[in-house]
């Protein structure tokens, strides 16, 4: 299985995506641990990644997309993979099916949450980021950086969108749901219709 999760801060994308991971087998490729690391490890792209975040600039799509090439030629990464916080736009989208070929994505996992719920997780956190104007400036970025993905995966019909409110179990059961197509269909090579999947 190989899924895209994409969620708003606060949706608790990184926990359900650990869930996802242990039930399906999948490697958990997340491009922030994915730049940790290779930062840690000194490699060519990680002090190219460092020279960008140390001048206060995003690592650009070149180097993010060529630390999860690498992380995707490992061989754990055949038998399935859940992509956290990759792709960012369009065009690393793009990338990533001429990457991946016929083994492109299955399904794109979309959490919705609404923003007064998410405010009030974070602000709960208590973390020095953590201020409503800084929270409100993250929501600004990720509506800007993923709505434009949410239309390129439902073009390729391969959206499903949840709700994210609710109990870890309750949201979990939701993920397995809209991934049940993708575990039916493993093999048969069937399309599956979304219709009524994003409401």
């Amino acid at each position: 299985m190989r899924l895209v999760l994409l969620g708003p801060p606060g949706a608790g994308k990184g926990t359900q995506a650990e869930r996802i991971c242990a039930a399906h087998g999948l490697v958990h490729l997340s491009t922030g641990d994915l730049l940790r690391a290779a930062v840690a490890a000194q490699t060519e792209l990680g002090l190219r990644a460092k020279q960008a975040m140390d001048a206060g600039d995003l690592v650009s799509d070149e180097i993010v997309l060529a630390l999860v090439r690498e992380r995707l030629e490992q061989p754990d990464a055949a038998a399935g993979f859940l992509l956290d916080g990759f792709p960012r736009n369009t065009a690393q989208a793009e990338a990533l099916d001429a990457d991946l070929g016929e083994k492109g994505v299955e399904r794109c996992v979309s959490m919705l949450l609404d923003d007064e719920e998410i405010m009030r997780r974070l602000l709960a956190r208590g973390r020095k980021d953590d201020q409503e104007s800084v929270i409100r400036n993250r929501l600004e970025v990720y509506r800007d950086e993923t709505a434009p993905l949410i239309a390129y995966y439902e073009g390729k019909k391969l959206l499903r969108s949840i709700d994210a409110l609710g109990t870890v179990d309750e949201v979990f059961e939701r993920i397995q749901g809209a991934l049940s197509v993708v575990e039916s269909r493993a093999g048969e090579g069937a399309e599956d219709s979304v219709s009524g999947a994003n409401a």
